[in-house]
């Protein structure tokens, strides 16, 4: 088996493009197959060094390798010349000098079903010879078989008058050399595969190749929550988007392997191991697949709880650029979905109280600030200063107050951080320590009275 994934480096790789690219990655290494990168950059406005370092840096995010390539279909143009070159002279090809309104003009004078058939003008654009006779059948595993009656297709563009190729023949000609067996591609490009096959078709007839037709694959669309197509009003639109949101790219890979394909049963949280184990072209649906970050989100928050402290601290480390975060990681882990959410939630145990007024104003008022004042009492005689301790102390002056525990904590949180929103109040003291934790409360009380 050889599958291929072939991107064009027209802007960042989008979350479609990341599923597909996974879904080859699978089947490779599921069969023990080889995975080619093939970057078709002929675009010649839009293809930039920028866009192709963006594609395979975010493969690389993905931890998505591939077996051969990068290949630039841009490098292969004397090989799409020569292909071209043996049609043309077998009489497969012909140039014609027709424009988009002649085809207009014959659609509406023998019906819109009608296939365009251009004169041979011995200059002027390339047009593939189909003819009226006949038809190619996609072999799709995920659709089934499609049958393209000839008379109903145009004679396609191959080339442009200048022998530069076009992207059906490209394609078809850079699969052929690259002994791809299977492609497996978005929804989007159903249209294109009988022109890609009559291209094979027609080299095959002229002798330039004898390879069997690759085996199609078609994704379902994504979609969004709302069931409309995936575009950035749906939140994150592509790979590094993902990444900037601090998703781990075990949890993507789990998350888009599930958008379209079934493991044939309920379960969810899938290693990457296991998917490579379960992964088959049979199991990939027909319908659309919707991508709902909040879904993401919770099985990213899965993955958070299950990993290493020490892991999750590099990770944390790596995401923001600081050290010394493995006391906030240990006590936050159980709260947070993604690596972002780590510093809105812990961050002030590090850097100071944030200044939040609505929450001063709501807490650190009168029984407010008498809870704080009686917690920094009862905190000052806490031996030793641990998890256990304060949370001993605490826990018994609610019960000394006879009031309800968020009228303690609440007022505790706002005065040790500036938020309402903070890890556990317990260990978010026991990591601050006794010298922090009674300076901060001091400074709140002073600041309040």
């Amino acid at each position: 088996m050889r599958v291929r994934f072939a991107p064009s480096p027209t802007g960042a790789l989008h979350i479609g493009g990341a599923r597909t690219a996974l879904f080859n990655w699978l089947l490779a290494r599921h069969d023990g197959g080889v995975l080619v990168l093939r970057i078709e950059d002929t675009d010649r406005e839009r293809s930039t060094p920028e866009n192709v370092a963006q594609i395979i840096d975010a493969l690389r995010w993905l931890e998505l390798d591939w077996d051969e390539g990068p290949v630039m279909q841009s490098e292969r143009a004397e090989r799409h010349r020569e292909a071209l070159a043996a049609l043309l002279d077998a009489g497969h090809a012909y140039r014609s000098r027709a424009t988009a309104d002649d085809v207009r003009r014959y659609k509406e004078e023998h019906g819109s079903e009608r296939g365009f058939r251009g004169a041979d003008e011995g200059e002027g654009a390339v047009r593939l010879r189909v003819g009226d006779e006949g038809e190619t059948v996609v072999h799709d595993a995920v659709r089934g078989p499609n049958v393209f009656r000839h008379e109903h297709l145009d004679d396609p563009v191959i080339a442009r008058a200048d022998d530069s190729v076009l992207y059906n023949f490209a394609v078809a000609v850079d699969d052929l050399d690259a002994d791809i067996t299977h492609v497996v591609r978005g929804e989007d490009h159903v249209s294109n595969t009988p022109k890609q096959l009559l291209v094979l078709q027609a080299l095959r007839a002229v002798g330039f190749h004898d390879a069997p037709d690759p085996l199609y694959a078609h994704l379902p669309l994504l979609h969004g929550p709302d069931g409309k197509k995936l575009s950035k009003r749906h939140g994150a639109a592509s790979v590094q988007e993902l990444r900037d949101a601090g998703y781990l790219p075990e949890a993507v890979r789990n998350y888009l392997a599930l958008l379209g394909w079934g493991a044939g049963d309920d379960e969810t949280v899938l290693s990457t191991g296991e998917l490579v184990r379960r992964f088959t072209l049979e199991r990939i649906s027909r319908n659309p697949a919707r991508f709902d970050e909040v879904k993401l989100g919770w099985l990213n928050g899965v993955y958070i709880r299950a990993m290493d402290p020490a892991d999750l601290t590099a990770r944390a480390e790596a995401f923001t650029g600081r050290e010394g975060l493995a006391g906030i990681v240990r006590i936050s882990q159980e709260k947070i979905h993604t690596l972002a959410d780590l510093m809105p939630l812990a961050g002030a145990l590090l850097d100071g109280a944030q200044v939040d007024e609505a929450a001063r104003e709501r807490w650190l008022t009168g029984e407010g600030l008498d809870a704080v004042a009686k917690a920094r009492a009862a905190l000052a005689q806490t031996e030793p200063f641990d998890e256990e301790h304060v949370e001993r102390a605490l826990v018994a002056l609610v019960a000394e107050r006879g009031g309800k525990p968020r009228d303690l904590y609440q007022p505790l949180r706002v005065a040790l951080t500036g938020s309402t929103v903070s890890p556990g109040i317990f260990e978010s003291i026991a990591l601050l320590g006794r010298d922090e934790t009674l300076r901060r409360l001091d400074e709140s009380l002073s600041a309040r009275r």
